[in-house]
């Protein structure tokens, strides 16, 4: 009977810890809002561009919130701005607009585009894709780049699967199947990784990674897909068929982007 209650109280120990560690870890992952701003005409992009770069970005900062990218798209006629902010928790995030709403210096320099009239308005629309960060990368970095900021490649990409289950999968092989470590290996300076928990084209994973200049990202994707672990992942059986459509963006960072 003694062994018995033994073995149930170890058994228990190990349990609570293993909750425990995973409480931990779940809790340190960031989540992150990535906002899609579409145009009709130049002016709309002047206008936000003004907004982000003198009262959205500022405000943030004050509330609390660092290290936020704004990008823009490489070699497309279709004009959109990127804003990728990260929060510590959901609160943080579903507080956020109460607190601009009250902040003076969102309101005072960003009154132009925050009172624009209807017949005037400085976007066509937004978009907003709700992510939590990978288990593997529950923070956000910031890439180790040099050279010229505006020759630099930020590659971002999003993995739609055809079922949840499936997409759960695709996680699982970017964390336990090594593709995150992979990609830290072959220097592709990740700045997030993430689940889309609310967004357009669920169920999917989105990520981006950085790279000097296009010749150096073109070089980064040939290590990757010469490299001999990737060979080994791509073909274990348990990863198959978890990516339905791979969508390519091609970004560059604004001059007042943190990144």
């Amino acid at each position: 009977m003694k062994s018995t209650k033994k073995i149930f109280r170890i058994f228990l120990i190990i349990m609570l810890t293993t909750v425990s560690n995973s409480y931990a870890q779940d809790a340190q992952r960031e989540f992150y809002q990535l906002k899609i701003y579409s145009f009709d005409n130049a002016e709309q992009i002047k206008a936000t561009d003004t907004y982000l770069e003198n009262a959205y970005l500022p405000a943030l900062k004050e509330i609390g919130i660092s290290s936020i990218g704004v990008f823009k798209e490489r070699d497309s006629v279709i004009s959109k701005t990127y804003v990728l902010i990260p929060f510590n928790s959901m609160d943080d995030f579903l507080s956020l607009n109460s607190k601009l709403d009250a902040n003076a210096l969102h309101t005072t320099k960003g009154s132009a585009y925050l009172q624009a009239p209807h017949d005037k308005p400085t976007y066509q629309r937004i978009e907003s894709i709700l992510l939590k960060a990978f288990i593997d990368m529950p923070k956000m970095a910031e890439p180790n780049l040099d050279g010229p900021r505006e020759d630099r490649v930020y590659e971002m990409r999003s993995y739609e699967s055809a079922t949840e289950k499936l997409h759960v999968n695709k996680v699982d092989m970017f964390n336990a199947g090594g593709e995150v470590p992979l990609f830290d290996d072959l220097g592709f300076n990740a700045v997030f990784y993430g689940s889309v928990i609310s967004g357009p084209n669920m169920p999917n994973l989105m990520y981006m990674t950085t790279h000097k200049n296009k010749e150096a990202q073109t070089a980064n994707w040939k290590s990757f897909v010469d490299s001999p672990v990737w060979a080994k992942l791509k073909v274990r059986p348990e990863y198959q068929n978890n990516v339905s459509k791979n969508t390519k963006y091609m970004l560059y960072p604004t001059e007042y982007s943190d990144y």
